[in-house]
């Protein structure tokens, strides 16, 4: 696999029915989960930055709340199962522990995009990308993502593929497009994530 940080996952990247990241931890940030859930576990790069992230915003007097963190593939699969509006199971990036929804009291800690309009959704939205995650599927590029937009849900990048996507406004879907034609063509630049 490609470097896991800047792994495409998605319909037409889907993990391995078997993957399960190396290095789960739950990192302490704040919950709404019971303390032995395993959605409380992030990959230990993404916890440590997901820690930094909700520490400055508590700091700034906000409450961000993570509501989801890991996810295995058979856990995905159940809430395949029972619901017409969940990733096929495989096509989660929860599985990879590299995605974390979040939410805050303002909305009753539920994954809705009244967030986008909260304090912490608008501190969020501006903030992420300097600790290295992305809102994964933002508005109006559903066409591109093919996953409704949610503000909830960000994702780990790093800080280099963080700062380049949101500076140009693409998404993880258009840059690989991007790389894949700059291979095709002899134009390849190097990644920014490292």
């Amino acid at each position: 696999m490609q470097n896991l940080y800047t792994h495409l996952i998605n319909r037409e990247h889907p993990l391995p029915k078997d993957y399960i990241p190396e290095h789960l931890v739950d990192i302490g940030i704040p919950f709404d989960a019971l303390p032995d859930d395993p959605k409380r576990l992030l990959e230990k790069r993404a916890a440590f930055a997901a820690l930094e992230l909700i520490s400055r915003s508590h700091r700034e007097g906000l409450n961000l709340c993570g509501i989801s963190g890991y996810r295995s593939y058979h856990r995905q699969k159940e809430l395949y199962t029972g619901s017409p509006y969940a990733a096929p199971p495989g096509t989660s990036e929860h599985q990879s522990g590299l995605a974390l929804d979040v939410s805050c009291p303002q909305v009753h800690m539920e994954l809705t995009t009244d967030f986008a309009e909260t304090r912490e959704g608008i501190w969020l939205a501006r903030h992420a990308p300097l600790y290295g995650f992305i809102l994964r599927y933002p508005a109006n590029k559903e066409h591109i993502t093919r996953v409704p937009y949610e503000p909830w849900h960000i994702r780990y990048v790093t800080k280099p593929l963080a700062s380049c996507l949101s500076l140009t406004g693409i998404t993880l879907e258009e840059y690989y497009t991007i790389q894949e034609e700059n291979l095709r063509t002899g134009t390849d630049k190097r990644t920014p994530a490292r």
